[in-house]
C-alpha cells in the first residue's frame, strides 16, 4: 500500500486546533513548546484561544503572520505523533503554506528552519498585501479554460492584474489580483463566485515584494533531499531535488497552486 501525506494551507485554521494533540501526546507537546520558544511568541495561547483579553481569538488567528506558523506547527506536531508510531509516507504534498509542512515532514527542512521561513513568509505576505492591496475569489462550476481566458482578457484590457491562483478541484478555481480586475473576471465567467476573506492577492504578481524577501530567507536555510518525493505546487510534479525545491518555493508566491 502506498501512503501519501497531505498538508493544509491557510484558511484551514480554527481556534483550538491541536489542543487534543498537545494534551494527549508528549511528542506533539514538545513540538508546540519548541515553536513557542523558537518564535518567542505565545503561539499556544493564540492557537488554543486561552486568553480572550487579547482580543477575538479567531481574528487573532486569521492574521497571516500568525496563521502560517500556527498551521505549520500543528501539522508538524501531528507528524511527530505519526513518527513515533512508525508511520511514514511514500510521497507528500502540501497546499500553498502546506508545502513547507510537507517538506519538513519528509526531511527536506528542519523543523526550526521551516518555522523560521513560514513566520517570515507570513509577515512578508501581509506586508505585500498592504503595499499593493488585492483580493481573491473562488469560482465554482466553471471550466478552467474559461476562467483562464477571462483573467487574460481583463488583464490585457488594462483593468488590472488577475490570474488563476489555485486549481483546487475540477470545477473549483481561485483567482487572485487587483480587486477591480477580480470583480471583472468573475462577472465574465459562468459559475458561482465567492469572494474570499484574505489580506492580499496571494499567488499572483502582487506578491512580488514578498517573493523578493522570501528569496533572502530561503538563502539562509539548508534544503536537503527529502526522504520521498514531494509534489510541488508550481509544477504539480514530484521532486527530490533541493535546488528545484528552493526555486519553486520562491515561484510559488506568484504562481498558481496546481493541486488538481
Amino acid at each position: 500500500m502506498t501512503t501519501a501525506f497531505l498538508f493544509p494551507g491557510q484558511g484551514s485554521q480554527s481556534v483550538g486546533m491541536g489542543y487534543e494533540l498537545y494534551e494527549q501526546f508528549p511528542e506533539a507537546r514538545a513540538r508546540f513548546e519548541a515553536a513557542n520558544d523558537h518564535l518567542n511568541v505565545d503561539l499556544l495561547t493564540l492557537m488554543f484561544g486561552l486568553d480572550s483579553s487579547i482580543g477575538d481569538p479567531e481574528e487573532q488567528l486569521k492574521q497571516t503572520a500568525i496563521t502560517q506558523p500556527a498551521l505549520y506547527t500543528h501539522s508538524l506536531a501531528a507528524m511527530a505523533v505519526l513518527d513515533e508510531k512508525g508511520v511514514a509516507p511514500d510521497m507528500a504534498a502540501g497546499h500553498s503554506l502546506g508545502e513547507y509542512s510537507a517538506l519538513a515532514a519528509v526531511g527536506a527542512l528542519s523543523f526550526e528552519d521551516g518555522l523560521q521561513v513560514v513566520r517570515r513568509r507570513g509577515e512578508l505576505m501581509a506586508e505585500a498585501g498592504e503595499r499593493r492591496p488585492g483580493t481573491m475569489a473562488a469560482i465554482m462550476g466553471a471550466d478552467d479554460a474559461d476562467v483562464e481566458a477571462a483573467c487574460e482578457d481583463v488583464s490585457e484590457e488594462g483593468e488590472g492584474v488577475v490570474q488563476t491562483a489555485n486549481y483546487n478541484a475540477p470545477g473549483q478555481v481561485v483567482i487572485s489580483g487587483d480587486a477591480d480586475a477580480v470583480e471583472q473576471a468573475t462577472a465574465r465567467v459562468r459559475g458561482r463566485a465567492i469572494p474570499l476573506p484574505v489580506s492580499g492577492a496571494f499567488h499572483s504578481p502582487l506578491m512580488e515584494y514578498a517573493r523578493e524577501g522570501l528569496a533572502e530567507v530561503l538563502d539562509t536555510v539548508n534544503i536537503q533531499e527529502p526522504h520521498c518525493p514531494v509534489y510541488l505546487n508550481v509544477t504539480g510534479q514530484p521532486s527530490t531535488d533541493p535546488d528545484e525545491i528552493r526555486q519553486r518555493l520562491m515561484e510559488q508566491l506568484l504562481s498558481p497552486v496546481r493541486w488538481a
